[in-house]
C-alpha cells in the first residue's frame, strides 16, 4: 500500500492530467473550481469537472484498490480543498476495498 505522500502525488498528477493543466498551474495559485474550468481548454462546464473527478477516482480504484466518494463541491471551492477531500477518502479505512 502506498503511503500518504505517494497517494497525494498520484492524485495531484492524475487530476492535473484530467483537467488539462500542469500541477504547477493547478496547485500553485490554489485555483477555485470555477477558475479551473475557465483556464482549462478541456473544460466547458461543471459536467467536465465531474468527469475529471471521476477519472481520478477510477484511477485510484484501478491502480490502488481505493474507493473514493466525493461530496458535492461548489465552484468556489479551491483545489487544495478538493485534494484534502480526496486524501480524506483514500485514508479512510472503510473505503479501502474496491
Amino acid at each position: 500500500m502506498p503511503d500518504a505522500q505517494e497517494l497525494e502525488s498520484y492524485i495531484r498528477r492524475k487530476f492535473a492530467e484530467n483537467v488539462g493543466l500542469t500541477e504547477a498551474e493547478l496547485f500553485s495559485e490554489d485555483l477555485t473550481l470555477s477558475t479551473l474550468i475557465t483556464r482549462s481548454e478541456r473544460m466547458t462546464n461543471s459536467v467536465d469537472l465531474m468527469e475529471a473527478f471521476a477519472r481520478t477516482s477510477n484511477g485510484l480504484r484501478k491502480d490502488f484498490g481505493l474507493r473514493v466518494r466525493l461530496p458535492a463541491l461548489s465552484l468556489d471551492t479551491p483545489v487544495s480543498k478538493v485534494l484534502a477531500v480526496f486524501m480524506g477518502e483514500v485514508t479512510n479505512p472503510e473505503r479501502k476495498s474496491a
